[in-house]
């Protein structure tokens, strides 16, 4: 298993993502397109960056000062919680509400009312499990 936010990790996660059609197809159905960055909570940056255009991933890598539509943050421990266990949509409301998932920047309350973008973002955690 490659370590968390590593190049290797969020390289992996990229081409899960694009294999997954209930992921990368959902969303560019609706012509999705964001840079989404990720890392823990109380750091200053984040750690790894992935560009999606158009619901495909086109790119990761570490976080080398891209500026992040979405930015999300955890402890290492939630994080390590959330890949053995992936969040479903109750809980990752529930981990919003409790600030266990932090996001730094991106609307997540407008992003959870819309299906077509929530359930794919849901399904993008249980990716994380498959590294």
């Amino acid at each position: 298993m490659a370590q968390l936010f590593s190049d290797e990790w969020i390289n992996a996660l990229k081409d899960a993502w694009n294999e997954d059609p209930e992921v990368s197809d959902k969303l560019a159905e609706i012509n999705f397109s964001s840079v989404i960055t990720c890392g823990f909570k109380d750091d200053d940056k984040p750690l790894c960056v992935f560009v999606v255009e158009n619901g495909k991933a086109v790119s990761a890598g570490l976080y080398n000062g891209e500026k992040a539509d979405w930015d999300m943050r955890a402890t290492e421990d939630n994080w390590a919680k959330w890949i053995k266990k992936p969040l479903t949509m109750t809980s990752m409301g529930m981990a919003f509400a409790t600030g266990k998932l932090k996001f730094v920047r991106g609307d997540f309350k407008a992003m959870i009312k819309n299906p077509s973008m929530a359930v794919p973002f849901v399904k993008s955690f249980g990716l994380m499990a498959k590294i």
